[in-house]
C-alpha cells in the first residue's frame, strides 16, 4: 500500500528498505502484506458492515499520476468517507492504487489467500479523520486501507469505468506526472459487485517505505472480475513491473473474518468420533502438511512421579502481572479448544530454570465430554487423567513466533490440571505425589463463572467475543501451589506439533466446581478435545526439590513469588 513513495523498487529492493533512513520495514511486529491461511482465521461478530460516504458519486475522482512504481488516483479531499466495518473511527479517503506483476502469468498482488496470489490489488487509503499525514502514520490505527484482489479472466468486465481509467495509463514523463481525469468515474464503478460484507481484517503497515505500522487492514474474499486485456494494460502503459511487497511474517497476529465470510473447517480433529468429519484425526497428524507430530519429543506424556529426577535448578517462578484484571483480551472457540488472547506485551513468566524471559501470549483449556467423571486432560500422571488441563502459552521474549516455534525452548507451556474441589487422591503415584483435594480448594468462584458465562456467546466454532470482564490469571489459578512441578522438553500438542516447548505441569491441581467444568463441553458442544500420551522416547523428567513437601507447608515456609504464568 502506497501513501507516499520516496524510493525506486529498481534502486532498492523490499530485502533493502530496512537500511532506509526513517524507516520501519524491518520492524517485525506487524508488517504487511501477508498470505492469509483461511484455517487460521477466526469470525469477529464486531466486524459489521461498512458505511461508504460518496463512493457511488461519480464526480470524485481528481488526477492520475505514474510515480515510478505504482498508479495512483487521488480523490478529492474530504468528500469521500469510510465508517463501520469494526473501525474504530471515521477515516477520510485519499486516493486509491494499484499493485500488479509483470504479464498474465506472473500475478502481483500483494496479499495473499492460502498462498494464491491474484494478478492485481487495489487499495483505497483513508486517514483517520482529522489527523494530518504525519500523524495518521504515528497512530497504530491512524490509516485504514481497504483491499480489493483483481482477477484477470477471458470473459471479465470490459465495462466502461475500467477501460476508461485504463484510458489514463502512461509512462512517467515531464516534472509533473499527474493528469486530470475528465471521465466520470465512481468507485463503486470500479468494485462493481463485489459482496462487502465479506472481508478479513487484521493489523499491519504500509507497504511501501517508511512502511509504518499504523494501518487497520480490510481485505475483501471476493475478487474484482476485469478481462485480462484490460490488466495487462497496467506493466504495459506504465512500464512498471512487479511493483508489490513479498509477504512478510504473521508474528503471532490474528486474522479475523466478518460474519458473513465463510470459513473452512479444519482440516484435523482429535479423533475418527469428533463431531465434525475431518480427514486428519489425531493418529494421522503426522501426514499434514508441514507437521512435526510424527518425531521423538512429542507432547502430552504420562508423567511417572517416582521416574521423575530432582533438578535443584527448577527454582521459583517470577510471574510479572499475572495478578492484572485488564490483560485478556478476547476469548474464542477455535473448534479445538477455548482460548483466551492476552494484551501484547503485558504478561510475562521469568525464573523457574528457563533461562530466558518469556512473553504470555494465551492460554486455553482442554477437557473430556459431559459424562460425570470424564478425563479431558493432555498430560497424565501415573496414568490418572485429570477432569481438565489449562496451558498458559508462553514465547521467548527475544524471538518472533515464527522463529520460537523453529527453537527448542522458542516457547514455554505451564499446564494446570483442574478438578473438582472433592475430587480422589491420585491413587497412581505415591503419597508425596498424591494432590490434597482440601488444600487448594479455590475459595472463589466467581473468576470461573465469569469465564465460563461467556462460553454461550461463542458456542460456534471460530466465533470470538471481547473480554470486558476484570478477572486476572491469579483469580482462575487461585492459591494452587505455583512451587511444585515436573519439567521436560516436548512440542505443541496440536498440528503442527512443533518440537519447541519447555514443558512444565504443576503437581497441585486447581479446583473448580463441577458444573462449571461441564460447561465447556456443554457450551462449545466440543468433545474429548485432548491429544493423547505419546511416547517420552527416551526423555528425561525432572521435578522441583522438596516434593516430599505437601504444597500448604511449601507455601508457608517459602513465600514464593506467585505473580503470573500461561500457555
Amino acid at each position: 500500500m502506497v501513501l507516499r513513495a520516496p524510493i525506486l523498487f529498481i534502486d532498492h529492493t523490499p530485502s533493502h528498505w530496512s537500511s532506509l533512513n526513517d524507516s520501519f520495514c524491518g520492524n517485525k511486529k506487524r508488517q504487511s502484506p501477508i498470505d492469509i491461511v483461511t484455517s487460521h482465521v477466526l469470525t469477529d461478530h464486531n466486524l459489521v458492515n461498512f458505511t461508504f460516504l460518496n463512493f457511488s458519486s461519480p464526480h470524485v475522482f481528481k488526477t492520475i499520476e505514474n510515480n515510478g512504481h505504482t498508479v495512483k488516483c487521488n480523490l478529492v479531499k474530504n468528500e469521500v468517507e469510510v465508517s463501520g466495518g469494526g473501525l474504530s473511527e471515521t477515516y477520510s479517503t485519499l486516493q486509491l492504487h494499484f499493485h500488479w506483476g509483470d504479464t498474465e502469468h506472473h500475478p502481483g498482488s500483494e496479499h495473499l489467500i492460502d498462498g494464491h496470489r491474484y494478478p492485481m490489488e487495489m487499495h483505497i487509503v483513508s486517514l483517520k479523520k482529522g489527523l494530518t499525514v504525519e500523524e495518521a502514520k504515528a497512530d497504530p490505527e491512524g490509516i485504514a486501507v481497504l483491499g480489493f484482489f483483481i482477477n484477470a479472466t477471458d470473459d471479465g468486465d470490459m465495462s466502461e469505468p475500467w477501460s476508461n481509467l485504463t484510458s489514463y495509463l502512461m509512462n512517467k514523463t515531464g516534472k509533473d506526472p499527474a493528469v486530470n481525469i475528465t471521465d466520470n468515474i465512481s468507485i463503486n464503478d470500479l468494485i462493481k459487485n463485489v459482496d462487502l460484507t465479506k472481508f478479513y481484517r487484521y493489523m499491519g503497515s504500509l507497504t511501501t517505505p517508511t512502511c509504518n505500522e499504523a494501518v487497520v487492514w480490510t481485505v475483501f474474499q471476493e475478487p474484482i472480475n476485469i478481462h485480462k486485456n484490460l490488466t495487462q494494460l497496467f506493466p504495459m502503459k506504465t512500464g512498471l513491473n512487479n511493483v508489490f511487497r513479498p509477504s512478510q511474517i504473521r508474528n503471532g497476529r490474528q486474522v479475523f473474518a466478518s460474519p458473513a465470510t465463510p470459513l473452512p473447517h479444519s482440516p484435523w480433529c482429535y479423533d475418527d468420533h469428533h463431531d465434525d468429519h475431518c480427514e486428519y484425526s489425531s493418529l494421522k497428524w503426522h501426514e499434514l502438511p508441514q507437521s512435526h507430530c510424527g518425531k521423538k519429543s512429542q507432547s502430552p506424556i504420562d508423567i511417572e512421579t517416582k521416574e521423575a529426577m530432582t533438578d535443584k535448578h527448577l527454582n521459583n517462578f517470577t510471574f510479572t502481572k499475572f495478578d492484572d484484571k485488564h490483560t485478556i483480551k478476547y476469548i474464542t472457540n477455535t473448534g479445538h479448544s477455548v482460548k483466551c488472547v492476552l494484551e501484547e506485551d503485558m504478561v510475562e513468566v521469568s525464573g523457574g530454570g528457563l533461562g530466558h524471559v518469556y512473553s504470555t501470549l494465551q492460554f486455553h483449556f482442554h477437557w473430556g465430554s459431559e459424562s460425570h467423571g470424564s478425563g479431558g486432560s493432555e498430560h497424565t500422571v501415573d496414568t490418572k487423567r485429570y477432569p481438565m488441563e489449562m496451558h498458559i502459552v508462553n514465547k521467548r521474549k527475544d524471538l518472533t513466533l515464527e522463529d520460537a516455534i523453529k527453537t527448542q525452548n522458542g516457547l514455554a507451556v505451564l499446564g494446570f490440571f483442574i478438578e473438582a474441589p472433592h475430587a480422589s487422591k491420585n491413587s497412581g503415584g505415591s503419597d508425596h505425589d498424591e494432590t490434597n483435594p482440601t488444600s487448594t480448594t479455590t475459595s472463589n468462584m466467581e473468576p470461573w463463572k465469569t469465564l465460563t458465562n461467556y462460553l454461550s456467546k461463542i458456542n460456534n466454532t471460530k466465533s470470538k467475543v471481547d473480554f470486558t470482564e476484570k478477572i486476572s490469571i491469579d483469580d482462575l489459578l487461585g492459591n494452587v501451589d505455583r512451587t511444585a512441578y515436573f519439567r521436560y522438553n516436548g512440542s505443541l500438542t496440536t498440528p503442527s506439533c512443533n518440537e519447541a516447548v519447555v514443558w512444565t505441569v504443576f503437581k497441585e491441581s486447581v479446583k473448580v466446581d463441577q458444573n462449571l467444568m461441564m460447561m465447556f463441553p456443554s457450551q462449545t458442544k466440543n468433545h474429548n478435545v485432548y491429544r493423547p500420551v505419546q511416547s517420552l522416547n527416551g526423555r528425561k523428567v525432572y521435578t522441583t526439590a522438596g516434593s516430599s513437601v505437601h504444597g500448604p507447608i511449601i507455601r508457608f515456609l517459602l513465600l514464593a513469588c506467585l505473580c503470573h504464568f500461561f500457555l
